[in-house]
């Protein structure tokens, strides 16, 4: 978790050099996640869920720095390099999900309805 946590809180230094010395102005909002500030408050059988969640949360924001900010920089090759971190971390949301849904079923068993509301939805 602390390593997640770091993660994020380089790719805020990152961000915060990029925007600041960038010509565009964009408005990006970013959302860090945060460990519990009461940790021993969360139960022994929910601690490993919520720090997977937790994880989760922080590749999505780390998706959402490097695709914002492969969008202002001008430099194709650093674009390229911005994008290829982005899909990494895409990936490390797949492998974090993929362990929350064997220790949480009602997530699998949410997610599943989710998916089928959207089909009917599409499909009219």
């Amino acid at each position: 978790m602390l390593l997640v946590r770091l993660e994020s809180i380089f790719t805020l230094d990152l961000y915060n050099k990029f925007y600041l010395n960038s010509i565009k102005i964009l408005e990006v909002s970013i959302l860090l996640s945060e460990i519990p500030i009461l940790v021993d408050k969360i139960s022994k059988e929910n601690v490993n869920k919520q720090a997977l969640r937790t994880a989760i949360i922080a590749e999505l924001d780390a998706v959402n720095l490097y695709e914002q900010l492969a969008e202002m920089v001008s430099d194709e090759r650093i674009k390229k390099v911005l994008l290829d971190i982005a899909k990494e971390e895409k990936t490390h949301v797949g492998e974090f999900l993929a362990l929350l849904l064997l220790l949480d079923k009602e997530q699998e068993e949410e997610l599943a309805k989710g998916r089928e509301e959207v089909k009917e939805i599409l499909e009219g």
